[in-house]
């Protein structure tokens, strides 16, 4: 489901204008984002838990070359 479709979703289960529901779905996604920048984590209990993780680097090979390449580390959500 895309973003677009889960708000019109959203919006007629929840009895909303489209435009609503835009701004309460945003406002769930950046309150998320804000979340899991200071405290690495956000649990919903009996829903599920969005976290960061450390990603070491590693090399892999790019699909279009086939050639070795390095990824560097980086910080990933895992739900």
């Amino acid at each position: 489901m895309t973003k677009k479709e889960f708000v019109a979703a959203f919006a007629e289960k929840g009895e909303l204008k489209l435009k609503d529901s835009e701004r309460l779905v945003n406002a769930f996604l950046s309150t998320v984002e804000e979340a899991l920048v200071k405290t690495k984590g956000v649990r919903f209990i009996g829903f599920g838990s969005w976290e960061v993780k450390k990603r070491e680097a590693r090399e892999v090979m790019n699909p279009q070359t086939g050639k070795k390449m390095k990824v560097k580390a980086k910080s990933v959500v895992k739900f």
